[in-house]
């Protein structure tokens, strides 16, 4: 049964973490942490080297539950630790899972309490997802990768790892991925694909039109709304592409970006990656028009003098640009545009709908939206439309990639 916060993917979830030796187990406790903040239940398992990293005491302080580190617990009635955490676990994450514990995980080996529950799964229930974590060395040898090749093949859902300075002092790929990356992932492969085989282009933020150096014409615009927009689709299987203004948030793991400042530059990067997308989201707040040009240097204040006479050109209409496109009107694009107003919101999203060609317009009051964590969107199309209460950013970024998915089937059916 889906959670009712559909950008809550682990809520109710119960899921096994084991750690394996490595220095990346203090990650491990976060992730921990986060895991259970984010809804689920975790029940630890450590192998004993991994407890010369972290103690078992700190991981049961962080998941509120007694953690297993021997096949001989008694604790279990039957003593059978391996089979009944297996078959209770909605999936079995090792973080860290290190090269040798890979390599034994290759050849079914099982000589302790995470090897032999991890041999022992329902491999058709209960998922195995690792998060390899070494040394860049070691990372990158024949033998680690023909074996992390061999996992992903025997079922094993292997993420990546990340790049940077190692606990060694050496520098390269081989870290395991920061608490809050696996947690992405892991609310990631929860999520269901809706929009699986889809690419989606979406837009954010502001555009900056330059009048000088230092003076520009923007909006407040934060890029929030558009943001969680990239990230709800990438979770819902999609692959993503994000045209940000100037904007600083971070990028949305398994997301492509492009960075961009004016109307300009943001329509000139739109138009190649629309011609291989199947979904624009049009979320970025665009400015309408922009000085003919800009000053080479700053425009001096003068004593008594008059201000600057400034005149303008309209900026290409984006949204209507693509609507109006071949792969538009042939059902190849769906486009679906975002109105920022400041009243009467339904009678104007109405009207930009109809006035920009798109099938679906979502509508708010930006004033009550511009760099909040939260919004609440309105939903028209050409039947009606729907109303989705103020909630976190994120959360409504998964019901809008909800009902794109529910259109996208009914134009193919």
């Amino acid at each position: 049964m889906q959670p009712m916060d559909p950008s809550q993917a682990l809520a109710g979830k119960h899921l096994v973490l084991g750690l394996s030796g490595g220095i990346a187990c203090y990650k491990a406790a976060e992730l921990c942490r986060a895991l259970v903040k984010a809804g689920a239940t975790v029940q630890v398992l450590m192998t004993d080297a991994a407890a010369q990293f972290i103690t078992p005491v700190t991981m049961q302080a962080l998941s509120g539950r007694p953690v297993y580190t021997s096949q001989w617990d008694a604790r279990e009635g039957n003593n059978m630790a391996h089979i009944n955490l297996s078959r209770q676990a909605g999936a079995i994450v090792v973080a860290p899972a290190s090269a040798d514990f890979m390599a034994k995980l290759l050849h079914g080996g099982a000589d302790e309490l995470l090897s032999l529950m991890c041999l022992a799964r329902p491999i058709d229930k209960v998922p195995l997802i690792l998060a390899p974590a070494m040394n860049r060395e070691m990372y990158g040898h024949p033998a680690t990768q023909r074996n992390l090749t061999q996992l992903r093949s025997d079922g094993a859902h292997v993420l990546g790892v990340g790049a940077g300075e190692q606990a060694c002092g050496e520098v390269g790929d081989g870290r395991m991925l920061e608490p809050e990356e696996l947690l992405e992932e892991l609310q990631a492969f929860f999520t269901p694909k809706r929009l699986a085989g889809e690419r989606v282009l979406v837009t954010a933020g502001p555009t900056y039109e330059a009048i000088d150096p230092v003076r520009g014409i923007t909006n407040l615009s934060s890029g929030k709304m558009g943001f969680a927009i990239a990230q709800a689709a990438w979770r819902a299987g999609a692959e993503v592409t994000l045209v940000a203004g100037p904007v600083s948030l971070a990028t949305p793991r398994g997301v492509r970006r492009i960075d961009v400042r004016s109307a300009e530059q943001m329509w000139q990067a739109v138009q190649p990656c629309a011609e291989q997308a199947s979904v624009f989201v049009a979320t970025a707040a665009v400015a309408d028009w922009r000085p003919v040009s800009a000053a080479d240097q700053k425009i001096k204040k003068t004593e008594g003098g008059a201000a600057p006479a400034l005149s303008f050109t309209e900026n290409t209409d984006i949204l209507a640009s693509l609507a109006r496109s071949e792969r538009a009107r042939s059902g190849q694009l769906y486009c679906v545009g975002f109105a920022a107003e400041s009243q009467d919101l339904l009678a104007h999203a109405q009207a930009k709908r109809e006035r920009k060609g798109v099938p679906l317009l979502v509508g708010n009051i930006g004033p009550q939206t511009f760099g909040l964590d939260d919004n609440a969107l309105l939903l028209v199309d050409a039947h009606g439309c729907e109303e989705l209460p103020r909630a976190p950013k994120l959360q409504l970024a998964c019901r809008l990639i909800e009902r794109i998915a529910q259109d996208l089937r009914k134009t193919s059916s």
